[in-house]
């Protein structure tokens, strides 16, 4: 990579820190974000499943994730604060740390407990880990904008190759979650993914470069949190609905209903159910990932300007909006499980993930292309708080609607959010 890297803010680190090394700090937060993603999908699975065997019921799964996502509303803000207070390295090492702590915490679950005493508990701990979640992205998105090149399109290169890879790495951990519930069990799962992140936290501190930067002005005040720039508060509107078209279907009502239809409701059945449903799950994830990588060659993002790819936003964020509504009248029509609509939601989910990554890989261009090198831990914080608001609203929306009007309902709603989306880039 070649090109002059933008200003890394008011405070650069040392000579020897990464604005020398661009390459070893971002292989570094790559590496970072890459193994933290790779808990946060199984931990999101294992959860999932192993409640879903329980018993639970949609509405109870959802509020499992509810806090997480609350959480990542909350810290998305202070992340950026904290990140201009002391820097990105301290904000990526808290975000492993709070995992960890997490993990380690779900390991103590008792099945004895009560169902309101394991929700309440269980929404406390993945409260802690959508903090952990969000800190560990803001700090390595940001940290892509200080480091990019910003020659031949640099900065959508390096930021959907992070982003795609995360994506698939998450992946991974669905299929991960699912098979070590089925093959270990849930406690010796958690306790296995605790011990290898705390290794990966010391190694990222270890070999982390000196310097990463980030931190900005010490009178940087709590209350800019909202950017100046009217682009980057509306893309965040974009953005809220974006998300919450996929959660809806996403979070329970697919993989409740995928599970339903493939077990035979004996133990190995379910087991056999957990692989599947997880496979699937990690095939949408990984090849959401993989799209998102090829989105700068896709859009052929080299001549273009920001403008270039803000019209092509709005093309793309149209796209989306057909693909649930026709989902939808298909669980309609079939008024029940069938294999032609269990076949049919396979590939219409996986289009829907093809323009669904495009669409959010944009964004995550955009949004290091309009923020400012000075404020970006601020932008990106507000830009994710607005993610994790859309997330709050998919989960809640997942297990609400899947139990009031089952899969078309849920996927009706996932289409007028994903039509609210449309609506919000084309006003950016």
């Amino acid at each position: 990579m070649s090109g002059p890297l933008p200003t890394p803010g008011p405070t650069p680190g040392p000579a020897s820190g990464p604005e020398q090394n661009p390459l070893r700090a971002y292989a570094a937060v790559t590496a970072a974000y890459w193994a933290f993603m790779l808990t946060d999908g199984a931990l999101r699975m294992l959860v999932l499943l192993h409640f879903n065997g329980l018993g639970f019921s949609p509405v109870q799964l959802a509020w499992l994730f509810l806090l997480y996502e609350i959480a990542g509303i909350v810290t998305n803000l202070g992340a950026g604060w904290l990140a201009a207070r002391f820097g990105l390295a301290a904000t990526l090492y808290g975000g492993l740390g709070l995992q960890i702590g997490a993990l380690v915490a779900l390991a103590q679950l008792d099945p004895a407990w009560s169902v309101a005493a394991s929700v309440v508990f269980v929404m406390a701990v993945q409260g802690v880990s959508g903090v952990a979640k969000d800190l560990a992205k803001m700090s390595s998105k940001s940290a892509v904008k200080l480091l990019a090149p910003v020659r031949n399109g640099g900065l959508f290169r390096w930021v959907a190759a992070l982003t795609g890879s995360k994506n698939a790495v998450k992946g991974l951990g669905f299929f991960l979650g699912a098979a070590l519930l089925g093959l270990a069990g849930f406690r010796p799962a958690v306790w296995g993914m605790a011990a290898v992140l705390a290794a990966v936290l010391l190694a990222v501190v270890v070999f982390l470069p000196a310097g990463l930067p980030g931190r900005m002005k010490s009178a940087e005040r709590w209350s800019g949190w909202r950017s100046p720039d009217r682009r980057v508060n509306r893309l965040s509107l974009a953005r809220l609905f974006l998300f919450g078209a996929r959660d809806v279907w996403f979070v329970v009502g697919i993989p409740v209903y995928f599970h339903a239809v493939l077990s035979d409701g004996t133990a190995d059945g379910r087991r056999e159910a957990f692989f599947l449903v997880g496979g699937f799950m990690a095939l949408w994830i990984i090849g959401y990932g993989a799209v998102q990588g090829l989105a700068p060659y896709l859009l052929g993002h080299r001549a273009q300007s920001k403008e270039d790819t803000l019209r092509k936003a709005v093309l793309w964020s149209g796209l989306l909006v057909p693909v649930p509504f026709g989902l939808a009248l298909a669980a309609w029509l079939a008024a029940g499980p069938a294999p032609w609509l269990t076949a049919t939601l396979a590939v219409g989910l996986l289009v829907f993930g093809v323009i669904f990554a495009v669409n959010s890989s944009v964004h995550s261009y955009l949004i290091l292309a309009f923020g400012s090198a000075e404020r970006i831990t601020r932008d990106v914080g507000f830009y994710y708080m607005a993610n994790a608001s859309g997330r709050l609203i998919g989960t809640l929306l997942s297990g609400v609607s899947y139990q009031v009007g089952g899969l078309a309902l849920t996927l009706a709603t996932a289409g007028a959010m994903a039509l609210a989306s449309w609506i919000a880039t084309r006003r950016i």
